[in-house]
């Protein structure tokens, strides 16, 4: 199965670059979004049983986060064929190829058990993302596609050297390959804890790098805002929840030496830094899809700062990656719709969103309300959870920072939104012919729904991964 979930994509990839037909070969996406998900659900009834020492295979924290990837990318393939049809002056087939080439590495990365296997699956996605970031093929796209390459690269050299510190840390307790994160765990007591330290700052550089948190995000208001929803919702949701398991496969490791202290420092710091950096330029943003961007910064920081508070902030740091992906999911695609409407992305050219894509602006209102904790929306609960675990906690300081930082985000984000979705309609307004049809907005109901669902009731064996991954990163193999 393991196999399957790998092949899968990348089989149907092959065959979607082969077919002439656009209209073929953006119904291969919605079809291989399907099976894929469906493979996966099977192979995770069997996840508390891999072998210690296999190469590949699916834990809990890796179910988890494959499973959050494989439903954000059938959100993103059930909406595809609509837009391909809209978008008939671009050649489709790198554009699906790299899309399934994609959802093949993610899987990859998410089975494996090895940190060198792990890097090569995060650096291949950057690769197969890089040509979806071009896909308008201006000059603006192809600076963002310059900077998503040249920053990615950059963290990803530094996580390849973070990997190479904790094999010498293995090494200098007497530890030889092959050296799997099960085994790196249980005989953690012979790392060396000095290597083990700066294989972990370099590596949290590195995959905080892929992920965006702040300062180490510069790549990413382009990437956003130039790509199409598309292509932003699979990074906001896809790539970056790939570059924190890689990230939190490592911080288990460490926790399990001993040294989660240290490295709940460095999260907390990282998290703070991030939800204060994307708030100043969340203020008076006139372009709402590089809005989106900081928006992520700031859930990036969320992230990481619950895995820093520790206890049962990280299983709601969890939680919180999928809520965002299913969120980011209905925000990214709605504000695509937007701007192919106003052919434009910035105020005060689109104004008054309501008016003339009804469905569109009403889920980009909803989903900033989600995103930005309101309840009851699963983004509310795992914030919620998060601040109260930082207060009981004895992270007072930490926990009063955070709520402020959300309240002024809210505030931040709400300018803009309010003046897209409700704001009057400008003079200088661009009229398309393009109108919500059932095709561009359903699959953005159904998330958007999952994320009000994921808020009231979470199903038990989903629950029960949770609370694996936790175990998890609480050091135990």
């Amino acid at each position: 199965m393991a196999w399957l979930l790998i092949a899968l994509p990348l089989f149907a990839a092959a065959i979607a670059f082969a077919t002439p037909s656009p209209t073929v070969r953006a119904r291969i996406l919605a079809v291989t979004g399907l099976l894929h998900l469906g493979a996966l659900v099977g192979a995770l009834r069997g996840w508390g049983t891999l072998p210690p020492d296999a190469w590949l295979g699916l834990d809990a924290l890796g179910g988890w986060v494959l499973l959050v990837v494989s439903v954000l990318f059938l959100v993103c393939a059930l909406y595809a064929p609509a837009y391909l049809e809209l978008r008939p002056d671009r050649d489709h087939r790198i554009f699906t190829g790299s899309l399934l080439t994609f959802l093949a590495m993610a899987s990859l990365l998410a089975q494996a058990r090895h940190p060198g296997l792990a890097w090569v699956a995060m650096e291949t996605t950057t690769l197969a993302t890089a040509p979806l970031v071009y896909f308008n093929r201006n000059r603006r796209s192809l600076e963002a596609t310059w900077k998503y390459l040249l920053i990615g690269s950059v963290g990803i050299a530094l996580a390849l050297l973070g990997t190479l510190f904790i094999a010498y840390a293995a090494q200098t307790g007497g530890l030889s390959e092959p050296l799997q994160y099960s085994r790196l765990m249980r005989e953690s007591a012979l790392l060396s804890k000095p290597w083990l330290r700066a294989g972990f700052v370099l590596s949290l550089v590195g995959y905080g790098t892929k992920m965006g948190i702040a300062p180490l995000h510069a790549w990413k208001p382009d990437a956003y805002g130039e790509s199409p929803g598309i292509v932003g919702a699979l990074l906001a949701g896809g790539v970056t929840s790939c570059a924190f398991l890689a990230l939190l496969r490592i911080y288990a490791v460490v926790a399990a030496a001993g040294e989660a202290a240290f490295a709940q420092e460095l999260l907390i710091g990282f998290g703070l830094l991030s939800m204060a950096w994307a708030l100043v330029f969340m203020v008076r943003q006139a372009d709402f899809k590089r809005l989106l961007a900081y928006s992520s910064v700031e859930h990036m920081g969320i992230l990481v700062l619950g895995i820093g508070i520790g206890g049962n902030a990280t299983r709601f740091a969890l939680f919180h990656l999928a809520a965002n992906a299913l969120v980011k999911s209905v925000l990214f695609l709605s504000a695509g719709n937007i701007h192919r409407s106003y052919a434009s992305k910035t105020l005060p050219f689109v104004t008054g969103a309501i008016r003339r894509t009804p469905v569109s602006g009403w889920l980009f209102l909803l989903g900033f309300l989600a995103i930005t904790g309101t309840p009851p929306f699963a983004p509310f609960i795992s914030e919620f959870n998060i601040a109260a675990a930082a207060l009981n906690g004895g992270h007072v300081w930490i926990g009063a920072a955070f709520l402020l930082l959300l309240s002024a985000i809210f505030l931040g984000m709400s300018d803009t939104v309010l003046q897209v979705v409700f704001g009057t309609p400008s003079h200088e307004r661009v009229r398309t012919p393009y109108k919500d049809t059932i095709a561009t907005t359903a699959p953005l109901v159904g998330a958007l729904v999952l994320a009000l669902v994921m808020g009231l009731w979470l199903p038990r064996p989903l629950q029960e991964m949770l609370d694996g991954a936790t175990r998890f990163l609480g050091g135990l193999p």
